[in-house]
């Protein structure tokens, strides 16, 4: 992050002469551990060297104004005021501010302007956009979070305020990781690794495609997903009774020979939905093991297993993106490919081969430009290595 660039955009529209301070938070990926963290599943990731940044200035007028970048406009909003939703994209920060009211007596107003590096879609820019607001506001009153803290805020004004029904995964990559080394978190504990490579390995970088199409995530099909997995375990639950307040079922906790004793009497698409996550918590498993022992083939390998779960078993991903992961998938080069996020439009990520990274792209151009000949010139591409979260400066 530019943050020179960032002044200059911040001037634009606040005027000179002020005194700035800068707050970024990193986008993250998910190479293992999609769709299941709001499960209390296992999950892995990294932070990586894009990301989210805010310019800001203090005010003493006790109001929010934040520019963003990527939608142009001003949002204005009382520091401690009543806090409602409004259905557009400074929900997220409206959020932080209520959250953060329940503990804090807030006192500094900011005026900010927010940027982000890439477009939106696949890599947690709501995440990485609420945590480098949240740390604005906490440099602005006085407030030093822990990483633990930043996660429960983050996710509580995404979940609590904005209304999604999301786990940590984001938050957790963004704050805990570590460069080089493979995130794995356990959601249900909250314990967590960061696992480096012991033996040498083949050649390897992120390549991050986005399809040229935006969806947020809020306005897409993934509250009904994360629907159907809870009525899942509410049905296993009932039917056993091995949970006899029928409050809080996760599929966590039901072993996965339980579910098929009860596959007559759960809907096909509400089973569907638990087996993959039974078998991406196992992916995230095996994923481990492979990083540790450098085998990114292996770990290739397992992503393309998680994309194409993720396709057929939850049944998530835009027409887009899985033509993506198709043309990647076949690339030579490739060790493997999954669509980022919800998969409801937006990026998707290829671990690749460095040497082969010009036919891969060029690949990308000419299949994606014959499926897709409206989005030939949206398209884009990005080589990203990962870096560490907010938490390990």
């Amino acid at each position: 992050m530019d943050n020179n660039h960032l002044k200059t955009l911040f001037e634009k529209h606040y005027g000179g002469g002020r005194n700035v301070d800068y707050t970024f938070c990193p986008y993250r990926i998910c190479p293992l551990g999609a769709h299941v963290d709001h499960q209390h599943g296992l999950v892995s990731g990294f932070a990586i060297n894009y990301g989210v940044g805010v310019c800001f200035s203090t005010n003493d007028d006790g109001l929010i104004r934040i520019i963003s970048r990527n939608f142009e406009t001003e949002k204005v909003f009382e520091l401690n005021g009543d806090l409602k939703k409004f259905g557009d994209w400074a929900d997220y920060f409206r959020g932080v501010i209520s959250v953060l009211q329940r503990s804090f007596n807030l006192k500094t107003g900011i005026d900010a302007y927010m940027y982000g590096e890439l477009p939106i879609g696949g890599l947690s820019s709501s995440a990485a956009s609420v945590i480098a607001f949240l740390l604005a506001i906490g440099k602005a009153n006085g407030l030093n979070f822990s990483s633990q803290e930043i996660i429960r805020y983050a996710y509580l004004a995404e979940a609590d305020f904005v209304g999604m029904n999301i786990g940590t995964l984001d938050q957790s990559c963004e704050v805990l990781a570590q460069k080089n080394r493979l995130l794995v978190l356990d959601t249900n504990t909250g314990e967590y690794e960061t696992v480096a490579m012991e033996k040498p390995c083949k050649p390897f970088e992120f390549l991050i495609v986005h399809s040229g199409a935006q969806r947020f995530l809020a306005s897409s099909s993934f509250n009904i997903r994360v629907d159907e997995c809870k009525a899942a375990a509410f049905i296993v639950n009932c039917h056993t009774g091995a949970n006899k307040t029928f409050k809080d079922s996760y599929l966590r906790d039901i072993d996965m020979d339980t579910l098929h004793d009860c596959i007559d009497i759960i809907p096909k698409n509400f089973y569907k939905r638990a087996m993959h996550f039974y078998t991406e918590n196992e992916r995230v498993r095996l994923g481990k093991l492979a990083w540790q022992n450098g085998d990114v083939e292996a770990f290739g390998q397992l992503i393309n297993e998680s994309g194409l779960s993720s396709v057929n078993q939850y049944e998530s991903g835009s027409e887009l993106l899985i033509d993506l992961c198709d043309i990647l998938r076949t690339a030579d080069g490739v060790y493997g490919t999954r669509f980022l996020g919800g998969g409801f439009n937006g990026a998707c990520f290829s671990l690749i081969d460095p040497n082969k990274r010009q036919n891969i792209l060029s690949k990308i151009k000419q299949e994606y430009a014959e499926r897709h000949p409206e989005y030939a010139e949206k398209v884009q591409c990005f080589i990203a290595c990962s870096k560490d979260g907010v938490g390990n400066k």
